[in-house]
């Protein structure tokens, strides 16, 4: 959608260039070329006739025609300088009827010149590590107030254009504490700053930077931000959207705003937490980044396909996020435009593959946040023990299944309660398996009687087995078994139905520590990658007499809506009669391990707080990762192992995993994650990004408008200010480009319309957070409280009429009526519709930039929604209460808390006016009067200010 103006931008460069003798750079001049003109037939999907110009390699290569495409140093034998001239219209490039603009004569020189001059290929300028240039030297030396500032005089004076004057102090004051914190300065704090500015503006401003970074606002400001990229909601989405507990995770988002937790810690903390050495609870509740994903729970929706639809967002938002790349396309094929393959996204989705979650009601694995951070150490310490003493209770039973010699057990009866499938004895690997024929039902029970290989049973081994052809690179089908039973049916009593002794079971021992369900429930879910194994252990071992059977029961009572019942499908049963199993649940050790795990548990379930998704590592049985034909998670070809792409210099395989992967990505090594926050940051303070591309750093992304100015941000990013998000903000912040006036004359603003050049301050409208905050906060009901739950202010009756839902909108009473906008419940299915109207999006995916709109409707939110009709009453009770004097003053008092502006006499005039108006009018409307307050006129006026361009314009 970008390429018309990658075009325009770079082909007028282009003719420049090729007219002069200065060698042609690839990246400024010929790849625009390709990109815009070329690459839809010849790139990394399309390669017509052999041809690609994505690929160095290819491109000097030979297309299927047997010509070289291009030939270093000899246009006249590059088949594309040949196809570009051509009359003829079989041959001519782009063809004819191309749905693109011809080859211009200045592209062609260009490309002529580039191929005469040896070809140079060069990498795309974001794939290169920045470098912090040197600052140019300027005229007008005394305007600078910080290194990035040259950068952009520089660029203007080579326009021949001056900067704007220095903004004044209120209009500053404005615009740093929306950047900083996404409130308005109060009449307090504009007094205090105009009265310090006078006396010497840059320490003033330096001051109230330092305020403003200080503030616990400074977090929920910029977590805002971060709530978008990371598609952050309240609830699970799709079709049910049933509510997630996810809170914590935001509220560890503000903290570490506030904390100025570097930003390559802040990103392998969300990536990869959980695997760092002696990880903290407040690590891995980071990793709540990435299950943020949807979960669906729709009725006859595949665990699997939503599984997968998870793994490929996590993919896409991860590189959207930290590298700004269109990354998702290759998940269907190689990179159109960029040089990166198709099978490259399924090594870096590898590092993801393995995590634990999949499509679960419940959001499993989940872990304890307390209510009260004092005990966040105790929680995370009785979580982590918890762990390791499930681990310990099962390590000695899983030593000894691997070492007996489990005898085969021979089938005389199988029958399901549910009569829905056959349940077959088959060969498989030289022993018997039951296999499950038909469909199977919600809840089924398995019986089978058996006879046993020996008098006395010890121990009972159930196997799950692959069917035969599959594996880790296509599983089997998922199982649960909740509850397992052991029967004695005495002599001539054997069959399913008739009376039985029930066998006290004192322990199941599972393959794994706690499998994907707490013991004793037992399964692979939502497909099995490899064979699996539980040991159920009677109480005292069994003697059975001559013509005695045993009975093993198994309960699979995990449903699942609509789609097929995770049951036993192929299992084969065996036998042991050793003393070890007895000795082993003897064993002092054992019951002091139960003992422990249920006073954890028991401790865990009494603390108050919140359970929330994490990820977490599968430590055994993982999935193989492999290649989906043109993404299709059905149609599977090679495996892969974890790498990391080539064009960036990414590792590829050895011990690589997830958190070696968030290391290269919140690495100085990384060209482009410290690009892409600065250029995001920038963004937030100018409206626009230096990139304006904030997702697509690309070839087809838009080019920046100051190329060094971003590199410079970006290499002291990483170095100088060792990636402190504050140091950068503070930079920026207290420039003198940002500081500028944001008035500009006609013939300035039609020059260059959206200040690309930077030759006047930034006017921006507020986000649709800041819109209601920036009202709440003129209003004087504003809540300061921090963290928790979220809540549901006031929102127009019907919204949350959604089908197959119970759930319904309360709206809050008190103080969480009036909480922050950060704090509002998001559903993704019914997002607040007045954040909706001003351009917020749903979240179901993430979102790296919203695009300004400018309709009706957010007038309309802004005069009749319930939040600002509170609002507008609120503000007239506070217009009188601090305003003092008469309605003049009121008024005067109303425009500089709505603007922060000081009062022209006229606004003040025409604002008594419709005072005057407003109280005629009411005066013989006393049903309309009623409902606007105190003071209906006054009202009138709040809610008119409130809706001031002013207003709502930093």
């Amino acid at each position: 959608m970008f390429r018309p103006l990658i075009i325009t931008v770079f082909a007028a460069s282009a003719g420049i260039l090729s007219s002069r003798a200065a060698p042609v750079d690839f990246n400024e001049s010929v790849r625009p070329i390709l990109t815009g003109k070329c690459t839809a037939c010849h790139g990394g999907v399309k390669q017509a006739g052999g041809v690609s110009f994505v690929y160095e390699a290819k491109a000097l290569g030979k297309g299927k025609s047997g010509e070289p495409t291009i030939v270093p140093g000899n246009p006249g034998g590059s088949e594309l300088l040949r196809r570009a001239v051509t009359d003829d219209p079989d041959e001519k490039m782009p063809p004819p009827d191309h749905e693109g603009e011809a080859l211009t004569e200045a592209e062609v020189a260009t490309l002529r010149q580039w191929i005469s001059e040896g070809a140079r290929w060069g990498g795309h300028w974001s794939f290169q590590k920045p470098v912090a240039a040197p600052a140019p030297v300027v005229e007008q030396a005394d305007w600078p107030a910080r290194d990035l500032d040259r950068f952009v005089l520089a660029r203007l004076e080579s326009e021949g254009i001056a900067p704007s004057p220095a903004a004044d102090p209120a209009q500053w004051l404005r615009r740093a504490s929306f950047a900083l914190v996404g409130l308005p300065p109060s009449k307090a704090e504009l007094d205090e700053f105009r009265a310090a500015a006078a006396n010497d503006y840059p320490a003033a401003k330096a001051a109230a930077v330092e305020r403003l970074l200080a503030s616990e606002r400074f977090g929920e400001r910029w977590a805002a931000v971060w709530l978008d990229l990371a598609r952050y909601a309240d609830s699970m989405g799709y079709e049910k959207d049933l509510a997630r507990t996810i809170w914590p995770w935001r509220d560890w988002v503000i903290r570490a705003f506030n904390a100025d937790m570097p930003y390559d810690q802040f990103t392998v903390r969300q990536l990869a937490g959980d695997l760092l050495p002696e990880a903290t609870l407040d690590d891995r509740v980071a990793t709540g980044f990435h299950r943020n994903s949807q979960t669906n729970v729709e009725g006859g929706s595949d665990d699997e396909e939503f599984r997968i639809a998870s793994l490929v967002d996590r993919v896409s938002a991860t590189w959207t996020v930290w590298q700004g790349m269109t990354f998702g396309c290759v998940q269907c094929h190689s990179h159109p435009y960029d040089p990166i393959p198709h099978h490259e996204f399924y090594e870096f989705a590898a590092f993801f593959n393995n995590v634990a979650d999949c499509d679960l009601k419940d959001d499993y694995p989940r872990i304890k946040v307390p209510a009260d951070p004092a005990e966040a150490e105790k929680a995370a310490r009785w979580q982590a023990e918890s762990e390791a003493v499930s681990a310990a209770i099962m390590e000695p039973f899983q030593n000894g299944a691997a070492k007996v010699a489990w005898q085969p057990a021979a089938y005389e009866h199988v029958w399901d309660n549910k009569e829905q499938v056959e349940l077959a004895v088959e060969e498989q690997g030289g022993r018997q398996a039951i296999v499950a024929k038909g469909t199977p039902a919600q809840k089924s029970i398995y019986e089978v009687v058996v006879k046993s290989p020996a008098a006395r049973v010890a121990a009972v081994r159930v196997e799950s087995l692959m069917k035969p052809g599959d594996s880790a690179h296509t599983p089997s089908d998922a199982f649960v078994v909740t509850e397992f039973e052991l029967r004695i049916r005495r002599a001539g009593n054997h069959e399913p139905g008739k009376d039985f002794e029930k066998v006290p079971v004192a322990f199941v021992a599972l393959d794994e520590a706690n499998g994907y369900f707490w013991t004793p429930q037992w399964g692979a879910f939502p497909n099995q990658f490899h064979d699996r194994y539980a040991v159920v252990i009677p109480k005292d071992p069994v003697a059975l007499g001559e013509g005695d059977r045993l009975s093993v029961v198994m309960h699979q009572n995990y449903g699942r809506d609509g789609a097929a019942p995770p049951v036993l499908r192929r299992f084969a049963i065996s036998i042991d009669d050793s003393d070890g199993w007895a000795a082993l649940l003897a064993n002092p050790g054992h019951a002091a391990g139960l003992k422990r795990r249920g006073e954890i548990e028991g401790a865990l379930k009494k603390m108050k707080g919140a359970m929330t998704p994490v990820l977490a590592e599968r430590a055994a049985f993982p999935r193989q990762t492999a290649v989906f034909r043109r993404g299709n998670f059905l149609d599977k070809t090679d495996a892969v192992a974890p790498g990391l792409p080539e064009v960036l210099g990414g590792a590829k395989g050895g011990d690589l995993d997830r958190l070696a992967m968030a290391k290269w990505i919140g690495s100085a090594e990384n060209p482009l994650t410290a690009r892409v926050f600065a250029n995001r940051v920038w963004a937030q303070f100018f409206g626009i990004g230096i990139v304006e591309t904030l997702e697509d750093f690309g070839s087809t992304g838009t080019p920046p408008s100051h190329p060094a100015l971003l590199d410079h941000l970006a290499a002291r990013f990483q170095s100088e200010m060792g990636w402190s998000v504050k140091a950068l903000v503070r930079e920026i912040a207290l420039s003198a480009t940002f500081g500028q006036d944001a008035a500009a004359a006609p013939a300035a603003v039609a020059r260059d319309p959206r200040n690309r050049l930077l030759a006047r301050g930034p006017r921006v409208r507020l986000s649709a957070e800041m819109v209601r905050d920036a009202a709440l906060t003129a209003s004087g009901q504003l809540s300061a409280k921090m963290y928790g739950p979220p809540v549901m202010p006031p929102q127009p009756d019907g919204i949350w009429k959604i089908a197959r839902s119970g759930e319904k909108w309360k709206a809050a009473q008190g103080e969480d009526r009036y909480r922050r906008a950060l704090y509002t419940y998001w559903r993704r299915s019914a997002p607040y519709p007045s954040f909706q109207t001003f351009d917020a999006p749903e979240r179901k995916v993430c979102s790296p930039r919203r695009i300004a709109t400018n309709t009706p409707l957010q007038a309309l939110v802004t005069l009749n929604d319930p939040v600002y009709l509170e609002a507008a009453q609120a503000f007239a009770g506070r217009m009188k209460r601090e305003g003092g004097g008469d309605a003049k003053a009121w008024i005067a008092f109303g425009i500089e808390s709505a603007t922060s502006r000081e009062p022209d006499p006229q606004d003040i005039a025409t604002f008594a006016q419709l005072y005057a108006d407003a109280q005629a009018e009411l005066a013989n409307d006393a049903a309309a009067a009623k409902q606007l307050g105190d003071d209906p006129a006054l009202t009138i006026v709040a809610n008119t200010l409130l809706n001031l361009d002013a207003a709502l314009t930093r």
